[in-house]
C-alpha cells in the first residue's frame, strides 16, 4: 500500500488475541511527524483490527513516506484491503 507496510504473522501458540506493532523509521520525517503517524495507526488498528484482523496473529504496521499525506479515509480503506489479501483462505 502506498502509505505503509503491513506484515501478518500468526503465532501457532492457541492464544486468540491479536498483537499490533508499529514502526516509523527516521527516513520518514523528523520526530513529529513519526509521532503523529504513529498515533494514526493505533487508530486506524482500534477501529479495523478487531472485525478485519486475524485472530492469533502479530499485525505490524510499518510506515513509509507517503502515509502522513494521505487522507484518513484512504487508509482506512488500504488497511481494510491489505487484511482482506492477507486473510487464509477458506479450507486452507
Amino acid at each position: 500500500m502506498p502509505g505503509f507496510v503491513l506484515l501478518v504473522r500468526e503465532r501457532n501458540d492457541a492464544d486468540p488475541s491479536m498483537r499490533i506493532g508499529i514502526t516509523v523509521s527516521k527516513k520518514v520525517g523528523n520526530a513529529v511527524i513519526r509521532n503523529r503517524m504513529k498515533r494514526r495507526f493505533r487508530m486506524l488498528a482500534r477501529e479495523i483490527l478487531p472485525e478485519a484482523g486475524i485472530a492469533g496473529a502479530d499485525h505490524v504496521l510499518i510506515g513509509r513516506n507517503g502515509g502522513i499525506e494521505r487522507p484518513y479515509a484512504d487508509l482506512k480503506a488500504e488497511l481494510a484491503k491489505a487484511l482482506r489479501r492477507v486473510r487464509p483462505k477458506e479450507g486452507q
